[in-house]
């Protein structure tokens, strides 16, 4: 583990990978849906890389909504039968609109993401 400070162009390449992997994220809103599984690739893959700085709170904020929103895609198939399924898909594309807006104007103004 590197107990260094990150290095400006170090977090200046993390910004940029983020901001990439949230408008992957974006992307599969529109129907394309690996953007999505590309995106949770690449937070998997870099995340080490992000640990001790404040782009490590959106990595974890990024891989939470593709988790959740992976689960309400399921939970909304599962439902669609009795048509509560379209309720279910509504409120969470909803939801990871908000997610991705609220991510990525954080991360323009070099906020990290509030966790619970």
């Amino acid at each position: 583990m590197d107990l260094t400070p990150a290095s400006d162009e170090k977090i200046a390449s993390l910004k940029t990978l983020t901001t990439v992997i949230y408008a992957l994220y974006a992307l599969a809103l529109l129907g394309f849906g690996t953007t999505a599984i590309v995106a949770i690739v690449l937070n998997y893959i870099k995340r080490e890389d992000a640990q001790g700085t404040w782009l490590e709170s959106h990595f974890t904020w990024q891989i939470g909504t593709f988790w959740w929103g992976l689960l309400w895609l399921v939970v909304g198939a599962i439902t669609w039968i009795i048509l509560l399924g379209w309720l279910v898909w509504g409120v969470a594309g909803i939801w990871f609109i908000y997610r991705i807006a609220k991510g990525w104007l954080n991360l323009n103004d070099n906020k990290p993401m509030p966790l619970q």
